[in-house]
């Protein structure tokens, strides 16, 4: 049988338009209408100045450099996160102290930034804040904010798989200092590889756009008195993304129906528990993760990936946190228990949003078929 992904593209149809126009104008490098005009749009979306990126990682590194991080420099993390939320602190010079979650939201947990900042408050502050917005949920900005603002921590919300999350009617990445988006072939729109970074003030965006172009500086000569990256999103991918905005609220309501359809048809099982929905915002459910209660389901996440995988089916652990990965050992940290849990129970199913009811049926089919041979072993 045919394999089902973890989180394909899902292309609508309506890139071509922008795609042939990038063509038939032979505007296909990092300039063009598709640029600009993908920016002018995410711009309306989210109500910030906008820059395309050629990945979120980019738009990080530039939020950081905004940010005023340099070598020595601590930027405070999530622990449960994918390792490019962390690795641009690096490219900086500077140091990633890492934090643990809350299981409310399985983002940031506010009692740790609490007790880092406190602890590494005064001369030696935290440059920044690196917030994540897990799996299409975001943190709880409100204390964060407050926290930041006390200790005059900059907020960069890493927002990468979050587009068209909320918080308090706010869209996410859009509360901080600076915000970061991907769209990779995985995210809930792509441009097959690509980033935004946004900011309360165009004057940054119009530095990070300078930096982005090998910070080039103004004249007919090759002139340059900054240092600056090959970091602009190209006029072809940006077409890509102008035609998938047009469809992400419906991406967004087919990922949800994915995860709830998971829940409902699993519920019967016990020990499988969907990802909190926090209250306080709208939860893409970007990646459909439950939580994995062993002795009440009779088998482990292990095995469920295991046997999905028999079935040519993508499953997936959650992100191992950082303090546990070989390239951070030994870096500080402010818990991590609970991020250390989450990564041994989660498992993220498949969650395209071109995902048919009859592919997702065969998910579920193959789940319980887990469930009931290993608690026929155990029996």
């Amino acid at each position: 049988m045919p394999r089902i992904y973890l989180s394909a593209p899902h292309m609508s149809g309506l890139e071509r338009e922008f795609v042939d126009e990038a063509f038939r104008s032979n505007w296909l490098t990092t300039l063009g209408p598709n640029v600009e005009g993908f920016e002018r749009e995410f711009e309306a979306l989210v109500g910030r100045p906008a820059v395309a990126l050629a990945s979120g990682t980019a738009a990080l590194h530039l939020a950081l450099r905004l940010a005023g991080v340099g070598p020595r420099d601590r930027v405070l993390c999530p622990t449960f996160t994918f390792v490019a939320s962390a690795n641009p602190v690096r490219y900086l010079g500077a140091e990633p102290v890492f934090l643990d979650s809350e299981r409310g939201s399985w983002n940031l947990d506010p009692e740790a930034l609490a007790s880092a900042l406190a602890e590494l408050g005064g001369v030696g502050r935290p440059r920044a804040l690196v917030v994540v917005h897990l799996f299409g949920q975001t943190a709880d900005m409100d204390p964060i904010l407050e926290l930041c603002a006390r200790h005059g921590v900059a907020v960069i919300e890493d927002a990468a798989e979050a587009l068209g999350a909320d918080y308090r009617g706010r869209p996410a990445g859009t509360l901080g200092d600076y915000g970061v988006y991907s769209f990779n072939g995985n995210k809930i729109i792509t441009t097959t590889g690509g980033g935004m970074l946004v900011a309360r003030e165009r004057a940054a965006i119009d530095r990070a756009r300078f930096w982005s172009q090998q910070a080039r500086d103004p004249g007919v000569a090759y002139e340059h008195s900054e240092l600056g990256y090959n970091y602009r999103m190209s006029n072809v991918l940006a077409g890509i993304g102008r035609g998938q905005l047009r469809v992400l609220a419906d991406r967004v309501a087919a990922r949800r129906a994915i995860a709830f359809r998971y829940r409902d048809a699993l519920a019967d099982l016990g020990g499988l528990e969907l990802m909190p929905q926090a209250p306080w915002g709208l939860h893409t459910n970007w990646l459909s993760c439950f939580l994995v209660d062993e002795p009440a389901l009779g088998c482990t996440r292990d095995a469920l990936i295991q046997a999905l995988a028999a079935e040519e089916i993508e499953a997936r652990p959650v992100w191992k946190p950082m303090h546990l990965q070989p390239l951070y050992a030994g870096a500080r940290r402010f818990g991590g228990a609970v991020a250390e849990d989450l990564f041994a129970r989660g498992i993220c199913l498949p969650s395209s949003s071109s995902l048919t009811e009859s592919d997702q049926a065969r998910v579920v089919a193959a789940l319980r078929g887990a469930v009931a041979r290993a608690r026929g072993a155990a029996a």
